[in-house]
């Protein structure tokens, strides 16, 4: 026989939840739906044969005025418990002509309404309120529901304290579904959120009512009949006396720092993509060659799980939300080592650095094969406050590293984190990752050798080249000039060739020989020193400067550096000396 909860709302504007209990006691299915035809559907698998479907809500109505006769009779067990039931009469709108919403749920799945029939197929009406009271001996009920003067962390309190005393029945298996359902109730921001986990809850409540009248029915009381509404409820224990309700736990530093995060996340994601932003603007403007630069804020879920994390016993993190530092990142992968010493000391240059630790170093330091990345901690400068009002106050932590290290550290990840390496297996694993460990090493070593020796850029795609419709320079072309014409520099992007050559386009310069005639005009021999590079500048950047110090304003006012005008006025200025 299947055990069916349903927390009723008594219109369609909340949520309904449901609940099914097996006959061993395992939670096999709990949602929240709102119509009638979403209730059918969902119960559809466990209401096709036996079945008690154990309803919050009146099914049958018939007196005109005041409280139903098991009303009146459950109120004078539980009303001093605070669990007495509201009145219901066919004078309310919502039960005109005795018609009940639980009523019409009951007819709608063929099932008898009369509690005391007997039948494999049958509803009753069930109070969770009074429930709860007798099921877990408490003097009060639980304040989980949404009442005037009640605030969200009071009600998630209860609310937490109810699924903990669930979870703590023995003949119960409620599994994953209900530790989801916990889940949401930590993670709720709104009343509304923690609403339709409560429902959810409620309809637990309710079917484990219907499984103890099926299984134990000696107890359980009925209060009312068939005729005018009955309402089924655990027994109230004799000796049960009113008084404080269980006390809710004390409030867990872990959970406050959890609903902190929870509640500030949306500000964190706006300060997470204007970190990315402001990292990959750096990067592009110091024209640094690098394969990606990535963001991610870390979800709700992470935070939580990192917050509780404890090390022999003790909080890993004893302040969560000063101490994760990683709920904001960035991730720059570069092609050469050479460019994560670029990057860091671009990035020391631009931003506060907070911490800096070279992974790669530490794991050399004690004669090991193995991760390798640069991390960094930056903050923003107050001075920069009116230009980044989001990461004021915010820490970023940015990780840096070669391609062959990401891969690394990836799959390494993935095989021991996500992974399942049998126990006889790990030293044979160790031994094999440190081996690829000081492969990629040598690799990433190799890689920075020969674009030391081989200084031309790294090519554009030939069809980029070839579009005779094209007028701007061929990438291809430009970046073979620009090698010959600033031998000293760095590599730029594939991408910022294409980017340059349509700024060229707009400037009127659409060959190499008028390009030339461009920079044989131009002094550009005293541009270093009016820049103060602190990092390598790659071809593009160099081309970049002495076109904006040949064409002044102009420059500055083209089409395609829309977007970056203000950081070229600053620049202008720089290299007119001001």
């Amino acid at each position: 026989m299947q055990h069916i909860g349903i927390d009723l709302a008594w219109g369609l504007k909340q949520p309904t939840g449901l609940a099914v209990l097996d006959d061993a006691g395992r939670l096999v299915h709990v949602s929240a739906v709102r119509t009638d035809e979403q209730i059918e559907t969902a119960l559809a698998p466990f209401t096709a044969g036996p079945c008690i479907v154990a309803i919050d809500a009146p099914l049958v109505v018939t007196n005109a005025t005041g409280n139903r006769a098991a009303e009146r009779a459950l109120n004078a067990d539980f009303a001093r418990f605070q669990a007495g039931a509201h009145p219901t009469n066919t004078g309310k709108p919502e039960f005109t002509d005795g018609d009940t919403r639980g009523g019409r749920i009951g007819r709608r799945l063929r099932l008898d309404l009369d509690p005391r029939s007997g039948r494999n197929r049958r509803a009753i009406e069930v109070y969770p309120h009074a429930a709860t009271v007798a099921l877990f001996r408490l003097g009060r009920t639980l304040k989980y529901k949404n009442k005037p003067g009640r605030v969200l962390e009071q009600m998630r309190a209860e609310l937490l304290l109810l699924i903990d005393l669930l979870g703590a029945v023995v003949e119960l298996d409620l599994g994953a579904p209900f530790a989801g359902l916990r889940q949401q109730v930590q993670a709720a921001t709104r009343k509304s959120e923690l609403r339709v986990a409560e429902d959810q809850v409620d309809a637990v409540v309710c079917a484990y009512v219907g499984w103890i009248a099926v299984r134990r029915p000696d107890e359980v009381t009925t209060y009312g009949d068939a005729a005018g509404g009955a309402i089924v409820t655990p027994t109230l224990p004799p000796d049960l006396r009113p008084g404080p309700r269980v006390a809710a736990p004390a409030a867990d530093p872990v959970q406050q720092a959890i609903q902190a995060y929870a509640d500030g996340r949306p500000e964190t994601l706006v300060a997470g993509a204007q970190a990315l932003a402001l990292i990959t603007g750096v990067l592009d403007d110091a024209g640094i060659n690098y394969l990606s630069v990535t963001g991610r804020t870390k979800t709700i879920a992470s935070f939580a799980e990192k917050a509780a994390r404890t090390v022999d016993g003790v909080p890993a993190y004893p302040d969560p939300a000063r101490e994760i530092t990683d709920q904001i990142g960035v991730r720059v992968i570069t092609y050469v080592q050479s460019d994560v010493e670029a990057v860091a000391e671009l990035l020391a240059a631009q931003m506060r650095v907070i911490d800096d630790r070279d992974m790669g170093r530490r794991t050399a330091q004690q004669g090991r094969f193995g991760y390798s990345s640069r991390h960094l901690l930056i903050g923003v400068d107050p001075g920069r406050a009116p230009e980044l009002p989001e990461l004021v106050g915010r820490v970023v932590q940015v990780q840096v590293r070669t391609v062959l290290q990401h891969a690394w550290a990836e799959f390494e990840h993935d095989i021991r984190y996500k992974g399942t390496v049998p126990p006889e297996h790990a030293s044979e694993f160790d031994r094999r990752f440190t081996l690829a460990a000081g492969l990629l090493e040598l690799a990433d070593q190799e890689f920075t050798a020969i674009r030391e020796r081989l200084r031309a850029p790294v090519p554009a795609d030939e069809a980029d080249d070839t579009d005779p419709d094209d007028p701007r320079i061929a990438p291809r072309e430009l970046a073979a000039f620009l090698a010959g014409q600033y031998a000293d520099a760095g590599w730029s992007r594939p991408d910022h060739y294409t980017w340059i050559s349509g700024l060229l386009l707009e400037l009127g310069v659409t060959s190499l020989e008028e390009l030339g005639e461009v920079l044989r005009g131009a002094d550009d021999s005293g541009i270093p020193a009016r820049m103060d590079y602190r990092y390598p500048p790659g071809a593009v950047r160099r081309l970049d400067d002495t076109l904006l110090a040949g064409f002044g304003q102009r420059y500055v006012e083209l089409h395609g550096n829309a977007d970056r005008r203000a950081a070229l006025t600053t620049r202008l200025q720089r290299l007119a000396g001001g």
